[in-house]
């Protein structure tokens, strides 16, 4: 099944998040990535959910999310025209006879160190999805002792805004 990203606009209220999973998991979704956050208005989130659905299911979800009331708006948003990220955190074992070599990889993917104890490096890494997985591909020789992973947010690509044409209000 392909993967979609949904861009979800909803009310900043208690409960939103918890619906908005149940209706994935009532219709037996898994969500891949969830990511919940507020945007430039103070009022209002946006959720971007990763799922693994066929087109018509999505559909049918997408409308179900459309009828919610503190759903604003719902975008797939197209891998070609968006920008999608996720931010991954990960604690690698770092012996002095390694260090150098895993420092070159986290130079080699444009990633940063941002901790560095006796015996582990704390590596941050943003981007694809694929460019995470490789970097940890490369380093899981040297041994993860600890990973955390952000979920996918993404974003059109141009100067248009899924929040430019008027919401729906309370």
């Amino acid at each position: 099944m392909p993967k979609h990203t949904l861009s979800v606009l909803v009310e900043d209220k208690p409960g939103v998040l918890a619906r908005i999973a149940g209706l994935f998991s009532r219709r037996g979704f898994n969500i891949d990535s969830l990511a919940v956050g507020p945007t430039e208005h103070s009022d209002i989130s946006r959720m971007t959910v990763v799922v693994d659905v066929d087109e018509l299911p999505l559909e049918q979800v997408t409308k179900q999310l459309n009828k919610l009331v503190e759903v604003l708006k719902v975008v797939e948003l197209d891998p070609h025209a968006s920008v999608q990220r996720q931010v991954v955190l990960i604690k690698v074992r770092a012996d002095p006879a390694s260090r150098s070599a895993i420092l070159e990889t986290v130079e080699l993917f444009r990633a940063k160190v941002i901790d560095v104890a006796h015996d582990s490096l704390t590596i941050e890494c943003t981007g694809k999805s694929e460019k995470v997985q490789a970097l940890l591909h490369q380093l899981e020789p040297y041994g993860v002792r600890e990973l955390v992973q952000s979920g996918m947010v993404g974003v059109g690509r141009g100067p248009r805004s899924i929040t430019d044409r008027s919401l729906r209000t309370a």
